[in-house]
């Protein structure tokens, strides 16, 4: 029996981008070649699609990082580096995707075109766009951009226009197969349901409905109590619910008062999902007394009401159409719309600490800068010289009261300081 799997937390990162190159036009009888160091690649997108043959998360709980392959390297004689191909991700269509550290929604997997998680970097520049009239060689390029980075958060909310909600045992799972295709197990005891279950309800040839039987929830199910809690978000993207009671109180439950708790887990759970218009339904009303159904229909007094028994079939018709009736003056299905990115001010963040006389740096952003500077060359210096004065990293050194000669390290690369 495969479990079912509606939240999963995994890391997911973009592609960096390639580094440019650093080469010089070699040809016979040319002398003094001009630089000609390529781009590099654009790192591969992490891509989210659709796939309708996943209806869990289970997977994710099992393979939880996805990296993109880096862009190439850019090559000599003016030679880009290749794009590297996306990661797809295949994914089942409502899952809801979140940044896990602020909650922002990044995408909901309900529409048919793939969605971008997180880009690819930008390949670097090589050494052909840094020569100028003063610089005619420049021994240096520019690292590719790091790609996109999230640990993200997916959660599961099925796509169905009506919910059935109620106790364990009152009938949804047999509703559920009396009206549509869907074959759920049904037994005697409570919980038979343990996973939700879709079926498509047809009217005609041009007219249908998805149903989503919700494995049934009992008093606590929105504090974490029973199973219900853990499918109650499945409910918040329906259209419509139906709310189905035991009218027989044949295992000695109170109709009404299953009734009222339902209601009280849905408030309790999200506001938004206590105003969903409602359909009650009393089940089983072929073994229930008329005073038990005249009782409760007179409880619920001008809302929708529907005594049926989904064993007989009896009054289901009649049901099937007031649902269709009613979806008909209903907005569609929910869909979440992207949240965008906070803004925020770039700042490179660093460390400086002095240990055994040496100044060390700590600036992980340095380490692919540091890869394409040349040390040996007085522009490259120069370059890297500008990035430690702008990004404030000199300015912490002198605080700490650095003097020339000093030893300072960058991310394992060690020189001597120069004023």
């Amino acid at each position: 029996m495969t479990t079912f799997t509606d939240k999963a937390k995994i890391f997911i990162k973009a592609g960096d981008g390639g580094d440019g190159a650093v080469s010089f036009h070699r040809e016979k009888y040319v002398a003094n070649g001009g630089p000609d160091g390529g781009d590099g690649g654009k790192g591969g997108d992490v891509v989210f699609v659709i796939d309708d043959n996943f209806s869990s998360l289970i997977d994710f709980r099992y393979k939880r990082k996805y990296v993109a392959n880096k862009g190439e390297n850019g090559k000599a004689k003016r030679q880009s580096g290749r794009k590297a191909e996306d990661l797809i991700v295949k994914i089942p269509r409502g899952t809801v995707v979140k940044d896990f550290e602020t909650g922002r929604i990044i995408a909901d997997m309900s529409v048919e075109s793939p969605q971008i998680i997180a880009k690819g970097g930008d390949g670097g520049r090589g050494n052909q766009h840094f020569a100028t009239s003063t610089r005619q060689a420049p021994r240096f390029s520019k690292p590719g951009y790091p790609g996109e980075e999230y640990t993200v958060q997916l959660e599961l909310k099925l796509i169905a226009d009506v919910g059935l909600v109620g106790f364990p045992n009152v009938g949804k799972s047999s509703l559920i197969s009396a009206v549509s295709a869907a074959k759920p197990v049904i037994a005697n005891y409570h919980f038979t349901t343990l996973t939700p279950v879709l079926g498509v309800v047809r009217i005609d040839e041009e007219q249908s409905f998805v149903m989503a039987d919700i494995p049934g929830l009992i008093e606590g199910a929105s504090e974490g109590v029973g199973l219900g809690h853990e499918f109650l978000r499945h409910v918040e993207r329906c259209r419509l619910i139906v709310h189905v009671v035991d009218i027989s109180e044949i295992e000695g439950r109170n109709a009404i008062e299953d009734y009222e708790k339902i209601n009280k887990e849905l408030e309790t759970f999200s506001e938004d999902l206590a105003k969903l218009p409602q359909i009650i339904v009393a089940n089983k009303s072929d073994i229930a007394t008329e005073e038990q159904i005249e009782k409760f229909r007179e409880y619920v007094g001008e809302k929708p009401f529907f005594a049926i028994s989904a064993v007989t079939h009896a009054g289901t018709k009649e049901l099937i159409e007031k649902i269709a009736e009613e979806l008909q003056k209903l907005p569609p299905v929910t869909i979440y719309k992207p949240e965008p990115k906070p803004v925020q001010e770039k700042k490179q963040e660093f460390t400086v600490t002095k240990e055994d006389g040496v100044f060390c740096v700590n600036a992980k952003w340095l380490e692919p800068i540091i890869r394409t500077v040349n040390m040996d060359d007085y522009s490259s210096l120069q370059y890297f010289q500008r990035v430690i004065i702008m990004s404030g990293i000199e300015a912490s050194l002198q605080e700490l009261g650095i003097q020339d000669g000093d030893i300072v390290n960058v991310e394992g690369f060690e020189f001597e300081y120069v004023r």
